[in-house]
């Protein structure tokens, strides 16, 4: 069995959570949402997280605007609607559902 493709998996399945959570503090482009999650030591790419953003527009929880920028060309930012915080607000129970479920199992003595 290959670790690094079960560690991948892991971490895709929390992609979505972590990128509602930073665009819950506040909007944000591409570039800043791939800083934040890279410097909290999630392994990500651009071309992982281009196509979740656009998913997660289509799915009504992202809306964006285009602003421009003084070292370059407009930039995209991504910020929650409504739906997206009501959405995130239930991610939120759910992890902390699924994560005391994890701690408890993997704190059992053998």
């Amino acid at each position: 069995m290959n670790i690094e493709n079960t560690k991948a998996q892991m971490r895709k399945g929390v992609l979505e959570f972590c990128i509602l959570c930073v665009l819950q503090q506040k909007d944000a482009y591409t570039s800043e949402i791939l800083d934040t999650l890279k410097n909290a030591k999630l392994l990500v790419v651009e071309g992982t997280v281009y196509p979740l953003l656009t998913r997660l527009k289509n799915d009504g929880l992202l809306s964006y605007r285009w602003e421009e920028s003084t070292s370059g060309p407009p930039r995209k930012y991504y910020g929650l609607t409504d739906e997206g915080h009501e959405f995130l607000k239930e991610l939120n129970n759910t992890w902390t559902e699924l994560s005391d479920a994890v701690n408890i199992i993997t704190s059992q003595k053998a």
